[in-house]
């Protein structure tokens, strides 16, 4: 069970990713068709933007409750503008970035500046703050007909196996691999796993904390603008009632699912990219099924419990052999 891959990916997190695959190929045929294949990867592609921010809150170990509607504003904010008049899809797509980028700044402001309490409070006030802006600013209504620059990342494709590999994914593993090379290979990347591990003992080595929170705060901002952005590509509307939308606890999942932990410093970004696959395929096996909504819901309801315990867990043993191995030091 604690055996792991290079990376400090867990066996039993890749394997249970491949009994579910086996069991919905022999539940449904249409599983491992290859447009079913590619529906999964697009289906991926939106929450592991979130959950890239998502994994460097919890790494200090704090949380971003307001991801999934930090990223519904930011597409309602490019369809308030268009109907405006903006028509450039790249300045509505900086615009977005911007505006992601100070609602996480503003979230880590409240943390570190003003102290509240605990990230908790903070983010999930700016969750419904969100919320409420993206209704405002589209007059309560669905927005569509967005230019071609905004919807590229959302629905291109290269190729024509299964309908196309979404392009979605493809910046999804370039920015995985280069976040990984950030988090493991350059000082900051080291202060966010230090400053989770132990916040105080970062502090007093010299370590500005408060920029280093700030700033994993203000990347899940820009996390979310991009999943905004793909996200309007995918469907070609943007709604300001989505901002409801379970998607920063299917963030919060793929994490920890991936290994991260509540408990900070520790995390990875291939262990998450697995976790968001799981949440994706156990997605895409529901609809396969036709399994019932209120049933979907008590699963990943469970499916969340399963991974909080498991983090748990982890605590617990990683604990356990800890005092083991200093018992036997000692002797």
């Amino acid at each position: 069970m604690n055996k792991k891959m290079g990376g400090g990916v867990q066996l039993g997190t890749v394997l249970a990713l491949v009994l579910m695959c086996a069991f919905l190929a022999f539940a449904n045929k249409n599983f491992y068709s290859p447009g079913n294949i590619m529906g999964i990867l697009k289906q991926t592609a939106f929450n592991a933007f979130l959950a890239t921010g998502m994994l460097l809150c919890l790494i200090t170990a704090g949380i971003d409750l307001s991801v999934g509607a930090n990223a519904i504003f930011c597409a309602c904010l490019m369809g308030a503008l268009k109907e405006g008049g903006v028509t450039n899809g790249y300045l509505l797509m900086i615009v977005a970035i911007l505006a992601g980028a100070l609602m996480g700044f503003i979230n880590g402001t409240l943390l570190t500046r003003l102290h509240l309490p605990h990230p908790f409070v903070s983010t999930l006030g700016m969750k419904n703050v969100l919320w409420g802006a993206a209704l405002v600013v589209t007059g309560n209504k669905m927005i569509n007909k967005f230019p071609i620059e905004v919807q590229f990342l959302g629905r291109q494709t290269i190729g024509t196996f299964g309908g196309g590999f979404p392009v979605s994914f493809l910046v999804i593993i370039v920015l995985y691999i280069a976040m990984h090379i950030f988090l493991s290979r350059t000082a900051l990347g080291r202060s966010i796993y230090c400053a989770g591990g132990n916040m105080e003992a970062t502090r007093l080595s010299g370590i500005n904390t408060a920029n280093v929170l700030t700033f994993c705060y203000t990347m899940s901002g820009i996390m979310a603008a991009l999943g905004g952005i793909l996200s309007v590509g995918r469907s070609g509307i943007c709604n300001g009632s989505m901002a409801t939308q379970p998607y920063d606890t299917d963030a919060i999942a793929a994490c920890i699912i991936g290994g991260a932990s509540f408990t900070g410093g520790k995390g990875t970004m291939i262990g998450t990219m697995i976790g968001a696959l799981i949440i994706a395929v156990l997605r895409n096996g529901f609809t396969l099924l036709s399994i019932d909504s209120s049933v979907q819901n008590i699963v990943l309801g469970l499916v969340i419990i399963l991974a909080v315990f498991m983090d748990v867990v982890r605590a617990s043993m990683e604990a356990k052999r800890r005092r083991l191995a200093a018992a036997a030091k000692a002797h």
